[in-house]
């Protein structure tokens, strides 16, 4: 079927323009930007008053299949994301069992293919002794597989690889781009120990504002340096997830003056991030927890400074539910990680009207559709995602930016079932969201979600 999408304004690549878009669900691609005379049209869907974005690539998500569905799995994580306008998700290895073998990734594909309404691809998780299957997976998996993770603090077991000798072999032996989540382990560890002390010497419990003095500054500036200074050394592809500081952004900005290291770099923030700090978290308390963690105004103010300049390139979520009955523990039992896919592009653009002054400019549009779109595709080397353009995947978020949605927690798609941001109003909402496309959410007369439990994703595929 050709369906054509008519009256909406296309944020399109390097332009803001009124044009019709005609889709072929059989190819799953734009067939037309414009209507050329002749075209072949099934079916009009009349948009006005919308704009249409590229599907927002998320490159940081924790769908929680296998093993831990009690939090998400692959079926609910993906009506979570299309209801945030997100067509192709990256999902991270710390399942259980974890992700350290192409066969592994395979599995939890084809169980994917069965169940998820967006576009998902898998991780492959480093550990101090898989060398062999990191290297297979460049091998045989590079067209499927985006990378290779390494949690160089903030995990236990097989996954927490903080050991120099361990890294240096990764960085040096294998293909794949790698990324990382870069929080120095021993200072975390001696950041707990003192914490810790203090809190008893001043005969108090720990508290929610206390994880950013564990967490702090000092741990990612230096796990940070250490796997760029590898990346140099190795002249390794490597992607800096969730920046959390002023410190990263000012060493990103250095990175990108240097004609060495500048090409291997890229780096992203996270809507957590990008909308809490500090305050809040000892405002909210445990619901807001984040490794790394929610720092300050400054911090944030920093983040989106380093968008708008190109330190940083890319907005992703780090989607990590959990269920409210465990977020609710006292910390530090409470885990951290919050769901965040499900309205992550209106509130970018919320976030950003709010520091514009209420009104977003057509270069304000061009941005977003470059941080959640054209960059990850970029990065990744994704195939034929991440702008509207003719021959591209037709994945697209259609978006009301006069509208005014206020967050329900009865309304989360989420297993979780709750939201960070129940209560704020947001000024833009994701009212219908096309995978390959067939519209896999939308809303009906009374502005209700609506999915279409017949759409399927498909695998990312990767331009290697």
């Amino acid at each position: 079927m050709r369906l054509r999408l008519t009256g909406a304004t296309c944020v399109l690549p390097g332009e803001i323009a009124r044009t019709d878009l005609i889709l072929d669900t059989e190819t799953r691609r734009i067939a037309h930007v414009g209507v050329p005379a002749g075209a072949r049209i099934d079916e009009t869907l009349d948009l006005t008053g919308c704009h249409i974005f590229p599907g927002v690539i998320d490159d940081q998500v924790h769908l929680r299949e296998p093993g831990l569905t009690h939090k998400e799995d692959l079926a609910s994580g993906t009506r979570a994301a299309v209801r945030g306008g997100v067509t192709s998700v990256f999902d991270m290895p710390n399942v259980v069992p974890a992700s350290t073998t192409l066969a592994a990734l395979d599995a939890r594909a084809a169980r994917a293919a069965e169940t998820a309404c967006a576009n998902v691809a898998f991780y492959i998780g480093a550990t101090p002794h898989n060398l062999a299957d990191l290297q297979e997976a460049g091998r045989d998996g590079a067209r499927r597989v985006p990378g290779i993770k390494i949690f160089m603090g903030s995990s236990t077991g097989d996954l927490l690889v903080d050991h120099q000798e361990a890294l240096e072999g990764i960085f040096a032996d294998t293909t794949l781009p790698i990324t990382a989540h870069c929080e120095d382990e021993a200072t975390v560890r001696a950041n707990r120990a003192r914490v810790t002390s203090e809190a008893a010497a001043a005969g108090r419990a720990l508290v929610p504002a206390d994880h950013a003095r564990i967490r702090d500054r000092a741990a990612a500036v230096v796990a940070t340096r250490r796997a760029f200074d590898l990346a140099r050394r190795h002249r390794h592809r490597f992607h800096l997830l969730h920046v959390t500081t002023a410190e990263e952004v000012e060493i990103l900005r250095e990175v990108r003056r240097d004609p060495v290291l500048g090409p291997l770099i890229t780096a992203e923030a996270c809507v957590p991030h990008l909308w809490f700090d500090g305050d809040d978290v000892a405002r909210v308390g445990t619901r807001l927890l984040q490794n790394p963690s929610v720092k300050t105004a400054a911090d944030r103010e920093a983040l989106w400074r380093g968008l708008e300049d190109g330190a940083l390139g890319i907005i992703a979520t780090d989607h990590a539910p959990h269920t409210a009955e465990e977020k609710a523990q006292p910390y530090p039992d409470a885990p951290s990680g919050m769901p965040s896919l499900e309205r992550s592009l209106a509130l970018v653009l919320t976030a950003l009207a709010r520091r514009r002054g209420g009104a977003l400019s057509d270069a304000d549009l061009l941005d977003v559709a470059r941080w959640t779109g054209a960059a990850p595709a970029d990065a990744w080397q994704v195939a034929a995602k991440g702008r509207i353009a003719e021959g591209f995947d037709a994945d697209l978020a259609i978006v009301d930016l006069s509208a005014r949605a206020i967050v329900r927690a009865a309304d989360v798609v989420a297993k979780a079932g709750w939201s960070p941001w129940a209560g704020e109003t947001l000024t833009a909402d994701v009212v219908a969201t096309f995978v390959g496309g067939r519209r896999a959410y939308g809303q009906d007369a009374a502005g209700r979600d609506v999915f279409d439990a017949a759409v399927r994703g498909r695998a990312v595929v990767f331009e290697r």
